[in-house]
């Protein structure tokens, strides 16, 4: 769903101009693709030219390799500092998406890194996935839930590019209050066309070591011949053994002082720093939080696949989980709370994030993933039953 405010001729003009748009893009990315291969593999022949000529004691060599660098350096320099030619802005429309999931990455600032997966639903053209990444203050997170609703900007020429309006208009606020989005088939997820950048990194890497073999091909006779004498007069190292051992560990915290409940926005990341920085890991075994306290264990002998990383934890979103569980499973005074982390049971499987309630009626716990979505509840009762 989304005004965009035309009508059929003006979504005519719009689909054409964005088809002009995405040929232009093919040419453009094609012509970089191009530069970046040729550069690459003069930049591989020119660093080789360099070391044959210093192995080899020939000042030409050695001239050319190094005049073809500098040469591209500075060519890279003007490049640099040329200013790009006007043009024109890109197109934006508003539109309504479902959130179908998110992730919480870590963050060291008020704004937290969220990998999004959105179905956007515009007014001029069938729903579709996204995927994107977006920097979402602490404080917005919350309101961003799955299989809810958020206003987003999207370029018709270019599907992939979506951002999410934190401050959207009091129209589309209502509109996304109002609004039930269906899921679009994952058949329907659109991504920007092209290499990815580890492609990319291939490349370069491939063309740089052909410029580079290229040369050495052309000097193969001399310089092997003096790599040989090198070898015939080298003595092989003594071999060297060494032992490894594990270690299992076990270290906790307790904050003190005024506000000093770890539920305060920031206290369990900055807590379970300190406590890293103590363990000299961030691989553990199992992770305790209560009221004031914080308790990490580990085994340095566990594969990675075995282990959760303290830093890759949504702990601004616990605070919110415990909230669920004291208020929605039967508890209904709870005196303690508790957050059990643990790696998952299968291969590949994120980690378990359990929160435990007691108060007089009983004890209830609520589990959920690593991006802090509720996968279970187990109110007072069914909670000692599964036990």
């Amino acid at each position: 769903m989304g005004t965009t405010g035309q009508g059929q001729s003006g979504q005519d003009a719009a689909e054409v101009n964005g088809q002009a748009v995405r040929g232009r893009s093919v040419v453009g990315g094609m012509l970089a693709g191009l530069r970046l291969t040729v550069t690459s593999g003069v930049t591989g022949a020119a660093v080789a030219a360099v070391v044959a000529g210093v192995i080899l004691e020939r000042v030409p060599v050695f001239l050319t390799g190094g005049g073809v660098l500098i040469l591209l350096v500075l060519v890279g320099f003007v490049a640099g500092r040329r200013s790009p030619g006007p043009g024109d802005p890109p197109v934006t429309r508003t539109a309504l998406a479902r959130i179908e999931d998110l992730r919480a990455t870590s963050g060291e600032s008020a704004d937290v890194p969220v990998d999004f997966r959105l179905t956007v639903a515009p007014d001029d053209r069938p729903a579709y996935r996204v995927n994107i990444n977006e920097q979402i203050n602490l404080v917005d997170i919350p309101v961003y839930r799955p299989r809810g609703t958020a206003v987003v900007e999207y370029r018709p020429d270019e599907p992939w590019e979506v951002r999410i309006v934190t401050r959207p208009t009091p129209e589309w606020s209502r509109r996304a209050e109002e609004a039930e989005i269906d899921s679009a088939p994952e058949s329907t997820l659109v991504e920007k066309p092209g290499m990815s950048e580890g492609s990319w990194c291939v490349l370069v890497l491939f063309t740089f070591l052909a410029g580079a073999a290229l040369v050495v091909l052309l000097f193969r006779g001399e310089l092997f011949t003096s790599g040989d004498d090198e070898a015939s007069s080298s003595k092989r190292p003594p071999a060297t053994s060494s032992a490894s051992s594990s270690r299992t560990f076990t270290t906790s915290t307790t904050v003190s002082g005024p506000s000093s409940s770890l539920l305060v926005l920031g206290r369990m990341r900055q807590t379970a720093t300190d406590l890293e920085a103590r363990v000299g890991t961030s691989d553990v075994t199992a992770i305790v939080i209560e009221e004031r306290r914080m308790e990490i264990r580990g085994d340095s002998a566990r594969p990675p696949g075995e282990t959760v990383h303290l830093r890759m934890l949504p702990y601004e979103l616990f605070p919110a989980l415990v909230h669920e569980a004291r208020t929605t499973l039967g508890v209904s005074d709870p005196k303690s709370w508790r957050i059990d982390v643990t790696p998952g049971a299968g291969t590949g499987a994120g980690p378990r994030v359990r929160v435990t309630v007691t108060g007089k009626e009983g004890t209830a716990r609520l589990d959920a993933d690593a991006t802090a979505r509720i996968l279970d509840r187990r109110p007072v009762g069914e909670a000692a039953e599964a036990g």
